[in-house]
């Protein structure tokens, strides 16, 4: 049976010259590249050629590049480093998030408000397509907040976010300015990260999302900013980051960040194309919603729901079909876990329960789309004939 791989959301697949270039960092003598002798001096040069080519990415310079163990680690480091030194200067602090962030945002604010009593949360309104209030937004921003977050593309919908539009009221209304941050996760594939966050003072990226290794990641730094360490010890990564730098883990995020610039005008005209096609197919299936369909989103992602149907259901039949989807975000548990991100956008939870996101990547075919969209139907006619 053929498998249709619809999930590059949750993890694309690794490209075979991420595989290579990890290669001869993942055997024999890998040396720390904190010492001084020649293997470290190898691990030290592969690691900051590494960060050249992340800040390259990210349009920042090498300094401001802190590798990280993944895109959770990032932006936690972002929201509690930054929140922690805070806290020194402030009576009260405030982390201002929208109501759509990914939960390794959500939590970590969260975690923050819940172990101190000086610590609070404020949430950002979306509108019904996903996208951020500014008008909400500036509503929560105050000399108390110590930073704003929020996504460059939602993980669940697709859905881009106005991030230029939340740089400068962070910097307008307050006098001095807020700090910002995006978590360029979901984007990173499809948008040219630096351009879109040329406003934002903090970038997190994965590299299992853009075809690297999992566990590996950065937060991108536009300037000096002042941290707290979230791991300390060892004074690694400018002291912001403690622990040795994984050398392989560097170069596979590097090598497909790379591939990703090199390859981004082709892969969105092809893929965007494919999500004109899927969009005008599932919307001819009865009770199906397009999610987002009125916002700009990333070409990769089509995320709908499905009256009367449940999730579970559906990704039970398109597995045993082939087809690899998600049912909300990639880090869930799927249907067992309601949607945060349809809640906030006003979606009902019965209809939310059947949600399904098909997301692409840069070795999608359209003989594959089509498939999808064969099977998908089927599926769907055959669960409303046994209901």
């Amino acid at each position: 049976m053929s498998q249709y791989y619809f999930d590059h959301a949750a993890s694309a697949p690794r490209r075979d010259e991420v595989a290579d270039a990890m290669a001869p960092w993942q055997r024999g003598v890998v040396g720390n590249p904190s010492g001084s002798h020649k293997a470290a001096r190898d691990a030290r040069r592969a690691v900051e050629e590494a960060r050249d080519e992340v800040a390259a990415f990210i349009g920042a310079k090498p300094g401001g590049v802190i590798f990280t163990g993944g895109g959770t680690e990032s932006c936690d480091l972002a929201i509690v480093g930054v929140t922690s030194r805070h806290r020194r200067q402030h009576e009260t602090s405030e982390i201002v998030i929208s109501r759509i962030e990914h939960h390794a945002v959500t939590d970590a604010a969260e975690k923050m408000a819940r172990d101190y009593d000086d610590v609070r949360v404020s949430y950002v309104d979306v509108d019904g397509d996903g996208v951020v209030d500014l008008d909400s937004l500036t509503s929560k921003l105050s000399d108390d907040t110590a930073i704003v977050s929020v996504m460059a593309a939602n993980n669940e919908t697709g859905v881009r976010q106005p991030l230029d539009g939340v740089s400068a009221l962070s910097k307008l209304i307050i006098p001095g300015g807020l700090l910002t941050h995006t978590d360029a996760i979901a984007a990173a594939s499809w948008v040219n990260l630096a351009s879109l966050t040329a406003s934002t003072d903090m970038v997190s990226i994965c590299a299992h999302k853009i075809g690297g290794p999992v566990n590996s990641g950065a937060l991108v730094l536009r300037s000096d900013i002042a941290l707290d360490a979230v791991i300390p010890g060892g004074g690694q990564e400018r002291g912001r980051r403690g622990g040795t730098v994984d050398v392989a883990a560097a170069v596979g995020l590097a090598t497909a960040a790379r591939l990703t610039m090199k390859e981004l005008a082709e892969v969105n005209d092809r893929v965007l194309d494919f999500q004109e096609k899927l969009v005008a197919a599932v919307s001819l299936i009865p009770g199906c919603r397009v999610t987002g369909l009125g916002a700009l989103r990333v070409p990769g992602s089509v995320h709908v729901t499905f009256e009367d149907l449940a999730s579970d259901e559906l990704l039970f039949l398109l597995d045993q079909e082939g087809v690899c989807a998600s049912a909300a975000a990639s880090c869930s548990s799927g249907a067992a876990s309601p949607s945060h991100v349809l809640a906030a956008m006003g979606v009902s939870h019965e209809r939310a329960r059947g949600s399904l996101r098909l997301s692409m990547g840069a070795e999608t075919t359209e003989e594959e789309v089509d498939a999808v969209i064969a099977i998908l139907s089927a599926v769907v006619y055959r669960l409303r004939a046994e209901a």
